[in-house]
Formats: C-alpha cells, sequence, structure tokens
C-alpha cells in the first residue's frame, strides 16, 4: 500500500489537479490525466515512427538484420502490455475499494509519461 501512495505523489501535476477531490471524482481525474498522457504518448509515437521508417529507408546494409521501425513497434507492442499489467499489479493492495482506480491510472500516467520520453529520445537520436 506504501508503494502505491508513493505513485500518487509521484505525479505532480496530475495531483494539483485531482488530489483534493473527494474519492469517485478523483477516479475520474486521474483516468482523465491518463488519457492525456495516452494522448501525448500517441502523439510522439507517429513522430518517432516516422522518423523511424525514414532511417529504415537510408539504411545502406542488406544484412537481415530487423530494422529500426519494426523493432520499435514490437517493443511497443510489448510496453503497452508491460505497462498495463505492472499498473494492475500495483494497484492489488487496493482491488475491488474505491482507490484502486486511481493507483491503476496514476501508474499509468508515470509510465507512460516516461515512454513519451523515451519515444522522444528515440526519435532525435541520430541512427
Amino acid at each position: 500500500m506504501i508503494a502505491a501512495l508513493l505513485l500518487l505523489a509521484g505525479t505532480p501535476a496530475a495531483e494539483e489537479n485531482c488530489g483534493d477531490l473527494p474519492q469517485q471524482p478523483m477516479n475520474a481525474c486521474f483516468y482523465q490525466e491518463f488519457r492525456r498522457a495516452d494522448a501525448e504518448l500517441n502523439a510522439q509515437w507517429k513522430v518517432t515512427s516516422a522518423a523511424l521508417k525514414a532511417a529504415d529507408r537510408e539504411l545502406d546494409r542488406d544484412d537481415r538484420q530487423p530494422r529500426y521501425f519494426p523493432t520499435a513497434l514490437a517493443a511497443q507492442r510489448a510496453w503497452v502490455i508491460y505497462r498495463d499489467q505492472h499498473c494492475l499489479g500495483q494497484s492489488f493492495d487496493a482491488r475491488g475499494g474505491t482507490l484502486q482506480p486511481t493507483l491503476d491510472s496514476t501508474c499509468k500516467i508515470s509510465l507512460t509519461k516516461a515512454r513519451t520520453a523515451e519515444l522522444k529520445d528515440l526519435a532525435d537520436r541520430e541512427p
């Protein structure tokens, strides 16, 4: 439960907007914060995908190794599964209770923002 409460502390912008609400509105507020973070991730994914596809077109080798984009796509698909399952596990201490949705959403906010930064770094690097 302590780790779950620390997740709440790790989302300062969302906490400012959501933390003083009663539980049900808080759950909805954190879920909306997650939706915004997920929309930012999806927008960054489009930028990163385009950069990786361009890098693949410029690749001057035929060594049968995976290309940038297919590798990143597989990693992104695996990451979504990891995020969702990890955050479900992080909210287990409150399962069935009114706090569980907040714990799940705050975990997803944190991981999604971190992944968005990773995708930005991937798009910005030189192949």
